[in-house]
């Protein structure tokens, strides 16, 4: 039987497994990240992951921080406004400009193969990093001095801390038996990129009316024309008949729902759907095992907030294993990470699912109560800098 000894495991190959798997091992850890699934890292690939995904300003540095920022750049998009657009009720139409409060975007925009891709190349690269694809997490096994783990492929791993990575279903979160707060929205989100004749302007445009905000967010010019990533929230029902519409057809309706704001819409992605919940681990933390990115919390796709929730509990773990190397897994550790993590996430995901429950609103009162409170927001200057540094998470 082979057993294998390293600081930190990572069960979870998505972005944020591998992200961590880098800052983990800038600072001179041992680290293997395994995954049952090969990574998809080319667009064209069948079950490539085609969303886009908006790094804001404290994402961004710590990709750079860790080195990975400066293989992504040249592909990035910033998005210096975020532009809301309320026309469930009386049209309310607002700009919030990054300017206001940074001499920075508010973030830069990337498709999520490419990152996965740069990401893995950087860890092949790294001496003390390994990414094991094809193999999953079978039996954990914690005591006070490290995590016991049996992988997929009978290899026996022995690690100071085990990370769990590993989505909504977590198998780590289940071994340790951690509950959850679960909220199941009857809706949908449906990503794809399209093509559009009017250039966006690096300005990501969300618009309100009903079943759920409509946001395109810039990328790079595709083929001489502007191109942007779109996730439409939907009523399940709405969602599935539109995913069963033929591409001309769906383009018309997304061009209608998009007001026009661009021209005529083309898809340049297949659409997709992805259910919509709502969740937090009850306890971020177990014997020798931290939950971090959807194995911890998950929320719609409302202000680019999800994986960049994930890299902050990086770059959180990452910060106390500076203070303390040698309190790596121990129960101090992580109980600092469970405290300052958790109750962040708990008011995030509350305030999400509130804007989620306002987004969907279908009756007059409230679209027009939607309408006021956004221009409320914008127009009063201290109040619309102060939920800018919120939506960073500053």
């Amino acid at each position: 039987m082979t057993v294998e000894q390293t600081d930190i495991l990572i069960s979870g190959g998505g972005i944020a497994g591998l992200i961590a798997t880098i800052a983990f091992g800038r600072e001179g850890l041992n680290v293997l990240c395994v995954d049952p699934a090969p990574p998809v890292t080319d667009e064209q690939t069948e079950g490539a992951d085609l969303r886009t995904t908006a790094f804001l300003q404290p994402a961004r540095d710590l990709l750079d921080e860790i080195g990975l920022w400066p293989r992504l750049e040249d592909e990035a998009t910033p998005l210096q406004v975020m532009r809301i657009a309320d026309l469930g009720g009386s049209s309310a139409i607002r700009d919030f400009d990054a300017a206001d409060i940074s001499d920075r975007p508010f973030a830069w925009n990337l498709p999520n193969w490419l990152t996965r891709r740069e990401a893995l190349a950087l860890i092949e690269e790294m001496e003390n990093t390994e990414f094991r694809s094809g193999v999953g997490t079978a039996d954990i096994l914690t005591r006070e001095s490290e995590a016991r783990i049996r992988l997929t492929d009978g290899t026996q791993v022995r690690a100071r801390l085990l990370i769990g990575a590993d989505g909504k279903g977590s198998p780590v979160r289940e071994a340790l038996g951690i509950g959850l707060r679960k909220t199941s929205y009857p809706q949908k989100a449906l990503s794809f990129a399209v093509t559009h004749p009017k250039p966006h302007g690096n300005v990501s445009t969300e618009i309100h009316r009903s079943g759920g905000p409509f946001t395109l967010v810039p990328l790079p010019n595709r083929d001489g024309q502007s191109c942007s990533a779109i996730v439409w929230m939907e009523t399940d029902d709405e969602a599935d008949r539109l995913l069963a519409l033929d591409e001309t057809a769906f383009e018309q309706e997304a061009t209608e729902r998009s007001n026009s704001y661009f021209g005529p819409l083309t898809l340049v992605s297949k659409p997709t759907g992805w259910p919509m919940t709502n969740q937090i681990a009850r306890s971020f933390i177990g014997e020798r095992t931290a939950l971090i990115a959807e194995a911890a919390h998950a929320v719609p796709p409302i202000g680019a907030q999800g994986l960049n929730m994930s890299l902050a509990d990086i770059a959180m773990l990452r910060d106390l294993i500076r203070e303390a190397p040698d309190k790596l897994g121990t129960q101090a550790m992580l109980a600092g990470y469970d405290r300052a993590r958790r109750l962040e996430t708990r008011l995030r995901v509350a305030g999400i699912d509130m804007l989620n429950r306002v987004s969907m609103a279908d009756t007059a009162p409230i679209k027009a109560a939607r309408s006021l409170g956004m221009r409320a927001l914008h127009d009063i200057a201290p109040i619309r800098r102060g939920l800018m540094r919120l939506g960073l998470g500053s």
